[in-house]
Formats: C-alpha cells, sequence, structure tokens
C-alpha cells in the first residue's frame, strides 16, 4: 500500500480527507492513531510534531504530509490529477480555497471549541458564547452563499464539501441549524448522501458514543 492515513474514526479533520480519498478512489490504508497509548501517540508525534491528525504517509514517494487541505491537494496532484478537488478554472479554485478555509476556520473551529469545553467541564461560558455566535454568522453567510448551488462551490464536489461534510455534520449536533437555515440543511442532507461521507460516517459508528456533544444547559 503506498497511501497511509493515520486517523481516528471520530476526528472531524480525519473524516474530511477520508471522504476526499474515497471520492477520488485513491486506494489507502486508514491506521488508527491513540491519543492515549504512549507507543502509538510517539510514533504520531515522530511522524508530526505539532500532533494533529490526519497525517499522510506516502512510502511510494518517501513523504509525510499533514493537514488536511494540503493532503487533498497532495493526492489530487500525485494520484488523481483528474479528480477535480480543486478546479483548473481558477476563478473557481479561488471560490474553493476560499469555502474550504470557511468550514474549517468559521464552522470547525467554534464547533471544537463547544465540544471542548464540554470534554473540559464547560468552565469557559464566555468563550462557548462566542463560538455559538461565529457558529450563527457562517451560518447566516452560508445560507446565501450555497443558494442555488448543488455543492459548495458550484456543481461540481470539491475540496471545499469535503471540509463542509465533517464541520456541518458535527455543528448541527451542537448548535442545531437545519429547521432555521433550509438551505444549509438541505446541502448537508446532500453531504450526508453522498458515498464517500456516507462510508465515512459508518466508519465511524462503533466510536460514536465517544463524541461528547455540548455540556446540557
Amino acid at each position: 500500500m503506498t497511501l497511509i492515513l493515520h486517523e481516528h474514526p471520530l476526528s472531524s479533520f480525519c473524516w474530511k480527507a477520508k471522504t476526499a480519498l474515497y471520492d477520488m478512489g485513491v486506494p489507502f490504508e486508514a491506521r488508527l492513531v491513540e491519543p492515549y497509548n504512549e507507543q502509538s501517540w510517539a510514533a504520531h508525534l515522530a511522524r508530526w510534531p505539532i500532533g494533529k491528525m490526519p497525517v499522510l504517509e506516502d512510502t511510494g514517494r518517501g513523504r509525510v504530509i499533514p493537514e488536511t487541505s494540503v493532503i487533498i491537494e497532495y493526492v489530487q496532484t500525485f494520484h488523481a490529477p483528474a479528480a477535480g478537488m480543486i478546479p483548473a478554472d481558477p476563478d473557481t479554485a479561488l471560490r474553493v480555497r476560499l469555502l474550504d478555509r470557511v468550514f474549517d476556520s468559521y464552522v470547525m473551529e467554534p464547533m471544537s471549541r463547544i465540544v471542548a469545553e464540554n470534554f473540559r467541564g464547560g468552565e469557559d461560558p464566555v468563550g462557548v458564547a462566542q463560538a455559538d455566535a461565529l457558529l450563527a454568522k457562517s451560518y447566516a453567510w452560508l445560507e446565501g452563499e450555497l443558494a442555488r448551488r448543488t455543492w459548495a462551490a458550484g456543481e461540481a464536489f470539491t475540496l471545499a464539501d469535503c471540509a463542509a461534510a465533517p464541520s456541518l455534520f458535527y455543528a448541527d449536533k451542537v448548535l442545531p441549524f437545519r429547521a432555521s437555515h433550509p438551505t444549509l440543511g438541505a446541502y448537508l442532507g446532500r453531504l450526508e448522501a453522498r458515498p464517500s461521507f456516507a462510508r465515512t460516517l459508518e466508519e465511524a459508528q462503533p466510536v460514536w458514543h465517544m463524541f461528547p456533544g455540548r455540556k446540557a444547559a
């Protein structure tokens, strides 16, 4: 196996990378990183000292690639040049990259902050309120931005949709939006039906009980 994705099946960013790999039809091996297993975690830090997941290892090219957006672009460049995760058209590619950053930074990040506060005991109500406010702003902007589009940047499934799938799926668990934002809710429904993301969700089922959600009011 040339490509090895070092990941955890509950990690939202790992979902992003796996969805892209499945959608591109690129074979890979998923290897579990166990943060509470000393040996597993030490090996992961040796690959990427920052410690974030996932990390892609390309044994055929002798490369180790961190960061999900870079992983997806790397795989398209060297293993699936016709995949279209980043379109050839410059204007469309810029829209894809912008939406990728919006989903990662303004949906995934505040969602993760809310979940992390619950995991730590919920001792930062100001931080949680700020995260809720950022999510609300993002929902409102995306509701207009995604109108009349099948996928995030247009009619083709791209990097932006790989970022959207886990961020919106998890965000809907901590600050539900389907009833209040019908365009965004319908878009999430299409993402959940996409075979690549549906497969990723199915693989996470055995560990889904570990997701802490948000602290009850």
